[in-house]
């Protein structure tokens, strides 16, 4: 299997992923995840823009790493990240924030979501970026074990409350 980065003809075999993960996450907490219809229809102008950009930042393009991960014939998995703002009440600037990670589940426990992972965080490194960010799920033990053995560490938790309209 081949890890690199998604270009534009990479959008469309992407989206089907992105529509498992927004399923997915749907599924464990829908009111945290309350998803638009068709969510991953909103996601193929972004992810395009980000297949476009070379990771570079210029006023026309976000500073982002989106990579694919193929096997002979077809795209198995997905990770797009971003470099953010932060509000200028802290001392860091910016920072990496990974939005999805997918890996069919087919070819889980092959290591591609860490090495996925471990690529980001070297890019990222390589553009000046002191730190990144990334939200699990409260019910995604798999996801936090594997964020932990590349490195990161639970900073905040999230907690939730929801009013009934």
């Amino acid at each position: 299997m081949q890890i690199r980065n998604a270009t534009p003809a990479d959008v469309p075999k992407v989206l089907p992923m992105v529509a498992k993960i927004c399923a997915l996450h749907d599924a464990w907490d829908s009111a945290k995840y309350g998803f638009l219809p068709n969510p991953e229809q909103r996601y193929q102008n972004w992810l395009g823009r980000l297949a476009n950009s070379d990771g570079v930042a210029n006023a026309s393009s976000v500073r982002s790493v989106f990579l694919v991960t193929e096997d002979e014939e077809n795209l198995v998995a997905f990770l797009v990240a971003t470099v953010e703002r932060e509000i200028p009440i802290y001392r860091l600037q910016e920072y990496a924030f990974i939005h999805d990670i997918w890996v069919e589940p087919e070819y889980r426990q092959k290591r591609v979501a860490k090495q996925m992972v471990m690529q980001a965080v070297e890019r990222f490194e390589q553009m000046g970026v002191k730190q990144i960010r990334l939200d699990t799920a409260a019910i995604n033990e798999a996801a936090r074990k594997l964020f932990t053995s590349c490195g990161f560490r639970i900073s905040t938790i999230e907690m939730l409350m929801e009013f009934s309209q």
